[in-house]
Protein backbone atom coordinates (compact mmCIF):
# COMPACT_ATOMS: atom_id res chain seq x y z
CA UNK A 1 0.00 0.00 0.00
CA UNK A 2 3.16 2.14 0.60
CA UNK A 3 4.31 1.29 -2.27
CA UNK A 4 1.25 2.27 -4.58
CA UNK A 5 0.83 5.17 -2.58
CA UNK A 6 4.09 6.54 -3.26
CA UNK A 7 3.86 5.73 -7.10
CA UNK A 8 0.09 7.79 -7.32
CA UNK A 9 2.15 10.80 -5.11
CA UNK A 10 5.45 10.96 -7.48
CA UNK A 11 3.00 10.47 -11.24
CA UNK A 12 0.58 13.53 -9.63
CA UNK A 13 3.54 15.23 -8.57
CA UNK A 14 5.12 15.13 -12.16
CA UNK A 15 1.57 16.05 -13.45
CA UNK A 16 1.11 18.72 -11.59
CA UNK A 17 4.73 20.14 -11.96
CA UNK A 18 4.44 19.79 -15.62
CA UNK A 19 1.34 21.71 -15.98
CA UNK A 20 2.58 23.97 -13.14
CA UNK A 21 -0.80 23.13 -11.09
CA UNK A 22 -0.25 21.54 -7.61
CA UNK A 23 -4.02 20.95 -7.23
CA UNK A 24 -4.06 17.91 -9.53
CA UNK A 25 -1.47 16.41 -7.00
CA UNK A 26 -4.35 17.14 -4.56
CA UNK A 27 -6.94 15.89 -6.32
CA UNK A 28 -5.28 12.94 -7.02
CA UNK A 29 -4.04 11.67 -3.24
CA UNK A 30 -7.95 12.35 -2.33
CA UNK A 31 -9.27 10.57 -5.13
CA UNK A 32 -7.16 7.53 -4.55
CA UNK A 33 -8.24 7.51 -0.83
CA UNK A 34 -11.72 8.14 -1.85
CA UNK A 35 -11.59 5.01 -4.42
CA UNK A 36 -10.31 2.84 -0.99
CA UNK A 37 -12.71 4.14 1.40
CA UNK A 38 -15.36 3.39 -1.44
CA UNK A 39 -14.13 -0.22 -2.66
CA UNK A 40 -13.20 -1.30 1.36
CA UNK A 41 -17.01 -0.61 1.91
CA UNK A 42 -18.58 -2.17 -1.48
CA UNK A 43 -16.34 -4.61 -2.57
CA UNK A 44 -18.54 -7.93 -1.49
CA UNK A 45 -21.83 -6.30 -3.04
CA UNK A 46 -20.06 -5.24 -6.26
CA UNK A 47 -17.97 -8.51 -6.81
CA UNK A 48 -21.13 -10.79 -5.62
CA UNK A 49 -23.61 -8.30 -8.32
CA UNK A 50 -20.95 -8.35 -11.23
CA UNK A 51 -20.85 -12.53 -10.73
CA UNK A 52 -24.32 -12.87 -10.39
CA UNK A 53 -24.39 -14.51 -7.25
CA UNK A 54 -27.23 -15.97 -5.46
CA UNK A 55 -27.40 -16.73 -1.64
CA UNK A 56 -26.85 -20.03 -0.47
CA UNK A 57 -29.49 -22.21 1.93
CA UNK A 58 -28.55 -25.10 4.42
CA UNK A 59 -31.38 -26.70 2.46
CA UNK A 60 -30.49 -26.24 -0.94
CA UNK A 61 -26.28 -26.81 -0.63
CA UNK A 62 -26.12 -29.20 2.95
CA UNK A 63 -22.90 -30.10 1.96
CA UNK A 64 -20.86 -26.79 1.57
CA UNK A 65 -22.82 -25.27 4.05
CA UNK A 66 -21.65 -27.74 6.78
CA UNK A 67 -18.01 -27.79 5.61
CA UNK A 68 -17.88 -23.74 5.63
CA UNK A 69 -19.53 -24.16 9.35
CA UNK A 70 -17.21 -26.86 10.99
CA UNK A 71 -14.22 -25.06 9.15
CA UNK A 72 -15.19 -21.79 10.12
CA UNK A 73 -15.06 -23.02 14.04
CA UNK A 74 -12.03 -24.48 13.60
CA UNK A 75 -10.59 -21.28 12.00
CA UNK A 76 -11.85 -19.36 14.89
CA UNK A 77 -13.72 -17.24 12.27
CA UNK A 78 -17.27 -15.82 12.44
CA UNK A 79 -19.26 -18.03 9.26
CA UNK A 80 -19.24 -15.95 6.25
CA UNK A 81 -22.01 -15.33 3.88
CA UNK A 82 -22.49 -17.75 1.25
CA UNK A 83 -23.38 -18.02 -2.30
CA UNK A 84 -23.53 -20.16 -5.26
CA UNK A 85 -22.89 -18.80 -8.75
CA UNK A 86 -24.73 -20.76 -11.55
CA UNK A 87 -21.96 -21.52 -13.78
CA UNK A 88 -20.05 -24.55 -15.14
CA UNK A 89 -16.44 -23.45 -14.76
CA UNK A 90 -15.42 -25.09 -11.20
CA UNK A 91 -14.30 -22.26 -9.39
CA UNK A 92 -14.56 -20.22 -5.92
CA UNK A 93 -13.12 -16.66 -4.03
CA UNK A 94 -13.48 -14.83 -0.86
CA UNK A 95 -14.57 -11.38 -0.45
CA UNK A 96 -15.78 -8.86 1.94
CA UNK A 97 -14.23 -6.07 3.86
CA UNK A 98 -13.70 -7.94 7.21
CA UNK A 99 -13.94 -11.05 8.89
CA UNK A 100 -17.17 -10.23 10.39
CA UNK A 101 -18.50 -9.23 6.88
CA UNK A 102 -16.96 -11.98 4.86
CA UNK A 103 -18.82 -13.86 2.12
CA UNK A 104 -17.40 -17.37 0.60
CA UNK A 105 -19.03 -17.96 -3.07
CA UNK A 106 -18.99 -21.01 -4.96
CA UNK A 107 -19.60 -21.96 -8.68
CA UNK A 108 -22.16 -24.71 -9.04
CA UNK A 109 -19.35 -26.41 -11.65
CA UNK A 110 -17.42 -26.77 -8.72
CA UNK A 111 -19.70 -28.43 -6.26
CA UNK A 112 -20.40 -30.95 -9.28
CA UNK A 113 -16.83 -32.31 -9.61
CA UNK A 114 -15.62 -32.52 -5.87
CA UNK A 115 -15.83 -34.75 -3.36
CA UNK A 116 -16.18 -33.65 0.42
CA UNK A 117 -12.24 -33.99 1.19
CA UNK A 118 -11.83 -31.82 -1.58
CA UNK A 119 -14.77 -29.22 -1.47
CA UNK A 120 -13.32 -29.02 2.46
CA UNK A 121 -10.15 -28.24 1.00
CA UNK A 122 -11.56 -25.30 -1.21
CA UNK A 123 -13.38 -23.94 1.85
CA UNK A 124 -10.39 -24.13 4.10
CA UNK A 125 -8.39 -21.99 1.37
CA UNK A 126 -10.76 -19.30 0.41
CA UNK A 127 -11.51 -19.38 4.69
CA UNK A 128 -7.81 -18.46 5.01
CA UNK A 129 -8.06 -15.58 2.66
CA UNK A 130 -10.55 -14.18 5.05
CA UNK A 131 -8.32 -15.04 8.15
CA UNK A 132 -4.95 -13.39 6.81
CA UNK A 133 -6.87 -10.25 5.59
CA UNK A 134 -5.90 -11.20 2.03
CA UNK A 135 -9.80 -9.49 0.78
CA UNK A 136 -9.09 -5.92 2.12
CA UNK A 137 -4.97 -5.95 0.70
CA UNK A 138 -6.47 -7.12 -2.71
CA UNK A 139 -8.92 -4.69 -2.99
CA UNK A 140 -7.20 -1.64 -1.79
CA UNK A 141 -4.15 -2.93 -4.59
CA UNK A 142 -6.71 -3.47 -7.63
CA UNK A 143 -8.15 -0.16 -6.76
CA UNK A 144 -4.84 1.49 -6.54
CA UNK A 145 -3.70 0.33 -9.46
CA UNK A 146 -6.24 0.77 -11.50
CA UNK A 147 -6.28 4.65 -10.73
CA UNK A 148 -2.32 4.80 -11.19
CA UNK A 149 -3.22 3.88 -14.68
CA UNK A 150 -6.09 5.93 -15.21
CA UNK A 151 -4.00 9.09 -14.48
CA UNK A 152 -1.10 7.69 -16.30
CA UNK A 153 -3.52 7.98 -19.27
CA UNK A 154 -4.68 10.97 -18.83
CA UNK A 155 -1.23 12.37 -18.65
CA UNK A 156 -0.52 10.66 -22.31
CA UNK A 157 -3.58 11.64 -23.40
CA UNK A 158 -3.29 15.17 -23.02
CA UNK A 159 -0.11 15.34 -24.29
CA UNK A 160 -1.83 13.86 -27.64
CA UNK A 161 -4.81 16.50 -27.53
CA UNK A 162 -1.82 19.17 -27.14
CA UNK A 163 -1.08 19.26 -23.57
CA UNK A 164 1.32 22.75 -22.03
CA UNK A 165 2.45 24.84 -25.00
CA UNK A 166 5.08 26.58 -23.25
CA UNK A 167 7.93 23.65 -23.50
CA UNK A 168 10.66 25.52 -24.81
CA UNK A 169 12.91 25.10 -22.05
CA UNK A 170 15.30 22.37 -21.70
CA UNK A 171 13.56 21.49 -17.67
CA UNK A 172 10.30 21.81 -19.62
CA UNK A 173 11.50 19.25 -22.11
CA UNK A 174 13.23 16.77 -19.45
CA UNK A 175 10.24 17.15 -17.32
CA UNK A 176 8.07 16.04 -20.33
CA UNK A 177 9.99 13.28 -21.26
CA UNK A 178 10.29 11.71 -17.40
CA UNK A 179 6.68 12.08 -16.81
CA UNK A 180 5.89 10.48 -20.39
CA UNK A 181 7.84 7.77 -19.23
CA UNK A 182 6.62 7.57 -16.62
CA UNK A 183 3.05 7.11 -17.79
CA UNK A 184 3.71 4.62 -20.01
CA UNK A 185 6.33 2.37 -17.22
CA UNK A 186 4.22 3.18 -14.32
CA UNK A 187 0.45 1.24 -14.88
CA UNK A 188 2.58 -1.63 -16.00
CA UNK A 189 4.51 -2.28 -12.56
CA UNK A 190 1.88 -1.25 -10.98
CA UNK A 191 0.41 -4.27 -12.68
CA UNK A 192 3.22 -6.74 -12.57
CA UNK A 193 3.13 -5.77 -8.31
CA UNK A 194 -0.44 -6.70 -8.17
CA UNK A 195 0.14 -10.03 -9.72
CA UNK A 196 3.04 -10.67 -7.83
CA UNK A 197 1.29 -10.13 -4.24
CA UNK A 198 -1.99 -12.13 -5.42
CA UNK A 199 0.48 -14.90 -6.38
CA UNK A 200 2.11 -15.02 -3.05
CA UNK A 201 -1.03 -14.70 -1.08
CA UNK A 202 -2.61 -17.76 -3.27
CA UNK A 203 0.48 -20.20 -1.95
CA UNK A 204 -0.37 -18.40 1.57
CA UNK A 205 -3.66 -19.25 1.30
CA UNK A 206 -3.02 -23.17 0.21
CA UNK A 207 -0.67 -23.58 3.14
CA UNK A 208 -3.15 -22.24 5.77
CA UNK A 209 -5.99 -23.86 4.31
CA UNK A 210 -3.80 -27.17 4.80
CA UNK A 211 -3.46 -26.38 8.60
CA UNK A 212 -7.13 -26.51 8.57
CA UNK A 213 -7.37 -29.59 7.05
CA UNK A 214 -4.81 -31.05 8.07
CA UNK A 215 -5.13 -33.17 4.31
CA UNK A 216 -3.29 -31.63 1.65
CA UNK A 217 -4.45 -34.06 -0.83
CA UNK A 218 -7.56 -32.33 -0.36
CA UNK A 219 -6.91 -29.02 -1.81
CA UNK A 220 -3.95 -30.74 -4.28
CA UNK A 221 -6.67 -33.24 -5.85
CA UNK A 222 -9.56 -30.12 -6.09
CA UNK A 223 -6.87 -28.17 -7.72
CA UNK A 224 -6.01 -31.17 -10.25
CA UNK A 225 -9.99 -31.10 -10.89
CA UNK A 226 -10.20 -27.52 -11.53
CA UNK A 227 -7.22 -27.61 -14.12
CA UNK A 228 -8.44 -30.29 -15.33
CA UNK A 229 -11.62 -28.25 -16.53
CA UNK A 230 -10.62 -25.40 -17.95
CA UNK A 231 -13.73 -24.05 -18.82
CA UNK A 232 -13.96 -19.98 -18.89
CA UNK A 233 -16.43 -18.31 -16.66
CA UNK A 234 -19.19 -16.70 -18.52
CA UNK A 235 -19.03 -13.61 -16.15
CA UNK A 236 -14.93 -13.94 -16.39
CA UNK A 237 -13.63 -10.34 -16.06
CA UNK A 238 -9.79 -9.24 -15.55
CA UNK A 239 -10.74 -6.90 -12.41
CA UNK A 240 -11.65 -9.46 -10.56
CA UNK A 241 -9.82 -12.67 -11.25
CA UNK A 242 -7.24 -12.29 -9.08
CA UNK A 243 -9.55 -13.14 -6.32
CA UNK A 244 -10.52 -17.41 -7.47
CA UNK A 245 -8.56 -19.88 -6.40
CA UNK A 246 -8.00 -20.72 -10.07
CA UNK A 247 -7.96 -18.41 -13.13
CA UNK A 248 -11.67 -18.21 -14.24
CA UNK A 249 -10.52 -17.61 -17.90
CA UNK A 250 -9.15 -20.92 -17.56
CA UNK A 251 -5.62 -22.63 -18.04
CA UNK A 252 -3.65 -20.87 -19.86
CA UNK A 253 0.76 -20.86 -20.55
CA UNK A 254 2.28 -20.92 -17.26
CA UNK A 255 5.88 -20.22 -19.23
CA UNK A 256 8.53 -17.62 -20.05
CA UNK A 257 6.88 -13.67 -19.52
CA UNK A 258 3.90 -15.01 -19.19
CA UNK A 259 3.87 -16.50 -16.20
CA UNK A 260 4.47 -12.32 -15.49
CA UNK A 261 1.52 -11.39 -15.92
CA UNK A 262 -0.54 -14.59 -14.20
CA UNK A 263 -3.03 -13.98 -11.43
CA UNK A 264 -2.41 -17.31 -9.68
CA UNK A 265 0.77 -19.75 -9.53
CA UNK A 266 1.03 -22.36 -12.00
CA UNK A 267 -1.07 -25.01 -10.41
CA UNK A 268 1.57 -27.37 -10.77
CA UNK A 269 3.51 -25.47 -8.44
CA UNK A 270 0.90 -25.34 -5.78
CA UNK A 271 0.53 -28.97 -5.94
CA UNK A 272 3.94 -29.57 -5.50
CA UNK A 273 4.08 -27.09 -2.62
CA UNK A 274 1.01 -29.00 -0.81
CA UNK A 275 2.20 -32.72 -1.38
CA UNK A 276 5.72 -31.35 -0.15
CA UNK A 277 3.88 -30.46 3.08
CA UNK A 278 3.15 -34.18 3.57
CA UNK A 279 6.93 -34.92 4.13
Amino acid sequence: MALFFSIIIILGWLVSMFYGDVSILYIAILLAVFMNIFSYWFSDKIVLALHKAKPATRQEYFDLWNATENLSITAGLPMPRLYVVNDTAPNAFATGRNKKHAVVCVTTGLLAILDKNELEGVIAHELSHIGNRDMLLSTVIVVMAGFVALLSDFFLRSQILGGNRDRNNNAGAILLVIGLVLAILTPIAATLIRLAISRKREFLADATGVLLTRYPEGLANALRKINATPVPMRTANNATAHLFIANPFGAKSTSGFHKLLMTHPPVEERIKALTGLER
